[in-house]
């Protein structure tokens, strides 16, 4: 009984807006990770509420993101939709070492810069929110763009956000990064044999 009234307690806590945005945020990414070019516009719902959501717990940096995503989401939408004529999809690609060292750089740059400045705002965690954002810059264009490695550095970076949210009492928004997770190793063994596949195609197609 007295985990059945914890959870109605914990229940009547979460907002709708929240449970909604979860809801359209678990739906776009699974659909991401599935290939499926249906995750844009589910994702574009996800992000406008989570712009308010973030606003209101102070993560500034997290909400900055969001405007972020939501123009890579528009952008993402349109890349996969103008797939080569001879493919059913936007092929998968792998990073190259030239975009792997200038991710690096920029990620550390933006890490230093915006953490400074949020210093002297009441933003929580400002270095580590920072930190989070420019990995998730990074991996949103490389999602965008088809890379690969893209749920490499989701998975990493939902790690982090797991442990941020719980600590900012986002139960549920927690819960859905610890998802997040699992969909992202997904998400790559998925991509990783389709473009295995797409290389073999081409190397048959070769001969």
């Amino acid at each position: 009984m007295h985990i059945i009234h914890a959870l109605q307690e914990w229940w009547q806590h979460q907002t709708w807006l929240e449970i909604i945005g979860v809801i359209t945020g678990l739906l776009c990414v699974y659909l991401a990770a599935r290939n499926n070019i249906w995750n844009w516009p589910l994702a574009i719902v996800s992000v406008g509420i989570y712009i308010f959501i973030f606003f209101k717990s102070h993560l500034y940096a997290d909400m900055g993101l969001q405007f972020y995503f939501m123009a890579m989401n528009i952008y993402g939408w349109y890349y996969w939709s103008h797939k080569p004529a001879d493919e059913d999809k936007t092929p998968v690609v792998r990073v190259t070492r030239k975009e792997t060292i200038f991710s690096i750089i920029a990620i550390v740059i933006f890490t230093v810069f915006l953490g400074s400045v949020l210093e002297y705002t009441p933003a929580s965690y400002p270095y580590l929110d920072s930190f989070c954002t420019a990995c998730s810059l990074v991996a949103q264009i490389f999602l965008a763009r088809k890379v690969l490695e893209n749920w490499l550095i989701w998975a990493f970076v939902d790690i982090i956000y797991v442990g941020v949210y719980i600590f900012k009492h986002l139960d549920l928004t927690a819960v859905m990064y610890a998802i997040y997770v699992a969909i992202a190793v997904m998400g790559y063994i998925d991509w990783k044999r389709e473009y295995q596949k797409q290389s073999t195609g081409y190397r048959i197609s070769d001969l």
